[in-house]
């Protein structure tokens, strides 16, 4: 059984930092690569980062670029966002998911999400 449980989401005011954490359990942690993506009201769903299973990062969205920080700890089987000098626009419901390591975007297994609301 493989799940994804996301924490660490909040309310925080613009300039602020939060850290999410996302625990994964079964095998998907040593051969998968993880991601988090984030959904605001009213908007589609976007890909934030990604991270490969090696541990280094191969992608930011452009919105996240030099504020944002993924990274991945195999003693503890979790991945973690870093989110600095949050912005109001950041605010949405942010889930980890997990891919097949490689090129692919076929996210296979989902977290339930964790909210995010930066204050202005």
């Amino acid at each position: 059984q493989v799940q994804l449980v996301e924490s660490g989401g909040g309310l925080v005011q613009a300039g602020g930092s939060l850290r999410l954490s996302c625990a994964a359990s079964g095998h998907i942690f040593s051969v998968y690569d993880m991601g988090w993506f984030r959904q605001a009201p009213g908007k589609e769903r976007e890909a934030v980062a990604r991270v490969k299973r090696s541990g280094s990062s191969i992608f930011y969205a452009d919105s996240v670029k030099g504020r944002f920080t993924i990274s991945r700890d195999y003693a503890k089987n979790t991945v973690y966002l870093q989110m600095d000098s949050l912005k109001v626009e950041d605010t949405g419901v942010y889930s980890c998911a997990a891919v097949p390591a490689g090129d692919g975007i076929d996210y296979q297994y989902w977290g339930q999400g964790t909210q995010v609301t930066v204050s202005s």
